[in-house]
């Protein structure tokens, strides 16, 4: 399959068992998005949204997705980023840049959250990240409700 260029945002308030290329699912309810990999390997990626995670902008057509997306626990390792329904890819990252990122992200999440929340913040990345590598026929949506409930 070939690489996306672009996401057409879908709102919907359950994440659909089997997910479209080309569309970025969101769901407000349950604060959480849904796309298959932009390289065209059909893997499902989740982006849940909240202060720490990602932030959704949705200017009545087109959204956004910050920060950018790297699956760096997949194969393909893509990385790209969503600006206005538009793929932009960016650089691979060595293991170094991944590491200093994740640390970055428990960091945030320590500040915003406090020490208390901290462990479970931190069980939570690393069950989403996992999630990420888990056989498909597990269903996308059965992980993000395993994510949201951790």
């Amino acid at each position: 399959m070939h690489p996306i260029r672009r996401l057409e945002p879908s709102f919907v308030e359950h994440l659909p068992e089997v997910l479209e290329p080309g569309k970025l699912y969101v769901s407000i309810d349950f604060a959480s998005t849904a796309h298959l990999c932009c390289c065209g390997c059909q893997s499902e990626i989740a982006a849940p949204l909240s202060p720490t995670d990602w932030k959704l902008t949705y200017d009545g057509v087109n959204v956004s997705l910050h920060p950018s997306i790297g699956n760096w626990s997949l194969p393909c390792r893509s990385h790209y980023v969503i600006k206005h329904g538009k793929v932009r890819w960016a650089g691979d990252w060595s293991e170094e840049q991944v590491a200093k990122g994740r640390r970055q992200d428990r960091a945030s999440k320590k500040r915003y959250y406090g020490e208390e929340e901290q462990s479970k913040s931190h069980e939570a990345l690393e069950s989403s990240q996992e999630h990420q590598t888990t056989k498909r026929d597990n269903g996308i949506l059965v992980r993000i409700l395993a994510w949201i409930r951790s």
